[in-house]
């Protein structure tokens, strides 16, 4: 397993700070990262978070998956490689 979490269904207001913060319930939070549209610059939903351990990235997913964050129930799994398309 990673370190690296795939966060989804964040509400589209949500900060790097603010996701940061919640996180580091689970323990330390190496970064955490919204992913914008290029064009406009607005939130795109979802993020990713780096964890320090891969214990506490699992204890993250246990604690935050399906769990409500700023009103919406968040996705919360080990982050995959981006598919390359040909």
């Amino acid at each position: 397993m990673s370190n690296k979490l795939y966060v989804g269904n964040l509400p589209y207001e949500t900060t790097e700070d603010a996701l940061k913060n919640f996180f580091s319930e689970a323990g330390s939070v190496a970064s955490a990262t919204i992913i914008a549209d290029k064009i406009s610059g607005r939130s795109k939903g979802f993020g990713f978070v780096e964890m320090s351990t891969e214990d506490e990235a699992k204890n993250a997913i246990e604690m935050f998956n399906g769990k409500e964050f700023s009103g919406r129930n968040i996705v919360v799994d080990e982050a995959r490689p981006m598919k390359k398309e040909f």
